[in-house]
């Protein structure tokens, strides 16, 4: 049994040791494939996703799409840049603590995005995290700081905000309120500087919300680098 496109594409990257962020199809037979390394004994890559990394992968993509008679006109293979979409509960669990938008399906309070921290619904164990369906987001309504409480199956789409920390000239160091975050960061493995925030030690205090349900290829290109 032939295999769908998406199914080619997983099965092909992740048997490099890669994971799929995302891919997608134009009507003019564009593929575009968005990869990044997995975690490694639950920590991130030394290094993050680079040039020889979307070319390896570039090569046997064409190789096996040629094989298993995939019709395309062109192979894009890139990162999911600063702004990587969180897809499933592996990816909220991997970015806990990192600042993110969700859009949600339906409107709560009149509203269906959301930016703020990432955090793991109450009650929910570090060590089921990657299979939790409920999750939070800690936000300011620009008074005091909120807590929406969502599903997975409740939202539309999501995403990290990138961060980005203003330097000294002078000196080189972070100035302003970006330094306080700095200095609690990791690297995401998205690409050097794409640094964003861990989880803070403590819980703020914070007033909960629920949301609505709980209350033949030519020109390949490759981009191992940020998308500009």
């Amino acid at each position: 049994m032939n295999l769908s496109w998406q199914a080619v594409v997983e099965k092909t990257v992740t048997g490099l040791g890669y994971e799929v962020v995302g891919c997608e199809r134009s009507a003019g037979g564009l593929l575009r494939v968005f990869i990044d390394k997995p975690l490694v004994n639950g920590q991130e890559p030394e290094q993050p996703v680079n040039v020889e990394d979307c070319e390896r992968v570039t090569r046997q993509l064409r190789y096996v799409m040629e094989v298993e008679e995939i019709d395309y006109q062109r192979l894009e293979v890139s990162t999911p840049g600063l702004d990587r979409p969180l897809n499933h509960a592996g990816d909220y669990a991997r970015f806990t603590g990192h600042d993110a938008e969700i859009t949600l399906r339906e409107a709560f309070q009149g509203r269906k995005k959301y930016k703020g921290v990432l955090a793991a619904a109450e009650g929910v164990a570090d060590d089921a995290l990657a299979q939790s369906t409920a999750w939070r987001l800690i936000f300011s309504d620009g008074k005091t700081e909120q807590v929406l409480d969502f599903a997975l199956d409740e939202v539309r789409s999501a995403k990290l905000v990138p961060e980005i920390v203003f330097r000294n000239r002078a000196s080189g160091t972070a100035t302003g309120a970006a330094a306080g975050k700095a200095a609690a960061k990791k690297n995401t493995g998205l690409a050097p500087g794409s640094e964003s925030a861990d989880a803070a030690a403590a819980k703020p205090k914070a007033s909960k919300k629920k949301s609505n349900a709980k209350s033949r290829q030519t020109d390949d290109k490759v981009d191992g680098g940020l998308d500009q």
